[in-house]
């Protein structure tokens, strides 16, 4: 992989040099570079075993699902290690999921993985959804206990009381139970990681206990709810690896679209938003440049810092929105454009390798 550092200049807190002709940039990039130099790491080049993943919703609509089509191309040149379209509680978005996977999986080069959840559902329910990604050709399942959805009670329904699978553990062990009756390939399994805490657990404990349960149930790696405290998840790596946890912790990465928005969804989620980082975003809503230039360089150098401790893989969560993803994996060298050799012929892409570094 050929990295794409920061400019030294921008990370020390001075401008780039552009065109002179190009005041307004000029000025969006002045005011990027002052707001930056608050940030507390530094920028340093990735190593050459860094892997990405992006995570997608499926859509409602056909232009919609006309422009997730067209995020997912443009992501695609980035050549992550696959992507994962997300699943509605209680199946609310079943086959529009189904729909994108399919979609998805005839237009783009990279896997494909399929979440699953278990909140108000049968266990047949949710054995006929596996066996439907099985034979989708779907080799890697995000299974997830979920939440009900917005406008439930929060208990499960009526008719899935008592006959669904209550936790992430009994759905992991049936999603590897069932890819062992269906298929010779090996099934990836993913499930949720907190660094911060699941809002719900009882302590930070019982919480990390939960982990261990899913991991022993089947589970190959662990995706972590986003986080912008980075000393956070690295001492809830610490723990895991104490409690002998030894699955990949994939980083879970939220560029900041918006950040009211980010902050609202933060405090729902638990995550912690320091100080430095309202600062930061501090009057940006109202100025879009400045705010997309600072936040595809903030979230790239999370990812140089978390890198340096040894933290390989990183999973965006892109919100359909492909400009922020792009620019960050751009900023941390993956993606550049293919050369072109004195013959005229295209080179290959260059891109992050798929090592399986944990």
């Amino acid at each position: 992989m050929t990295t794409n550092p920061i400019d030294p200049e921008l990370a020390d807190g001075r401008s780039f040099r552009t065109p002179s002709d190009h005041t307004g940039y000029v000025q969006g990039l002045d005011e990027t570079a002052r707001r930056l130099a608050r940030r507390p790491w530094p920028t340093r080049p990735l190593q050459r075993d860094v892997t990405v993943s992006f995570e997608y919703f499926p859509t409602n609509s056909d232009s919609a699902a006309a422009a997730l089509a067209d995020c997912a191309d443009r992501l695609d040149v980035v050549n992550p290690a696959y992507i994962s379209v997300t699943y509605g509680a209680g199946g609310s978005s079943r086959e529009r999921t189904f729909a994108t996977i399919e979609r998805l999986q005839s237009t783009i080069s990279s896997p494909v993985a399929g979440h699953l959840t278990t909140v108000n559902a049968t266990r047949a329910q949710t054995l006929a959804v596996i066996d439907r990604y099985l034979e989708m050709g779907v080799r890697h399942i995000v299974a997830l206990r979920g939440d009900p959805p917005a406008d439930a009670t929060g208990r499960p329904d009526a008719a899935t009381k008592g006959v669904g699978y209550t936790t992430a553990t009994e759905l992991v062990a049936a999603v590897r139970a069932q890819a062992l009756k269906h298929t010779d390939d090996h099934v990836t399994i993913s499930v949720a990681a907190y660094p911060e805490v699941h809002p719900k657990a009882r302590s930070a404990e019982a919480d990390l206990a939960n982990l261990a349960e899913k991991i022993e149930a089947g589970a190959d790696q662990a995706i972590t709810q986003f986080f912008y405290d980075n000393g956070n998840y690295l001492e809830f790596l610490a723990r895991c690896r104490e409690a002998r946890i030894s699955v990949p912790i994939v980083a879970g990465i939220m560029p900041v679209t918006s950040f009211t928005r980010v902050s609202n969804f933060a405090e729902r989620c638990g995550t912690h938003i320091p100080e430095w980082m309202t600062d930061l975003y501090r009057g940006l809503d109202e100025a879009p440049d400045v705010h997309q230039l600072v936040s595809a360089t903030l979230a790239a150098e999370q990812c140089r810092e978390l890198a340096e401790h040894g933290v390989h893989r990183f999973h965006f969560y892109t919100m359909n929105r492909p400009e922020l993803t792009l620019s960050t994996c751009r900023l941390l060298g993956f993606g550049r454009p293919a050369q072109v050799d004195a013959a005229g012929r295209a080179g290959a892409v260059e891109t992050g390798g798929h090592a399986q570094a944990s």
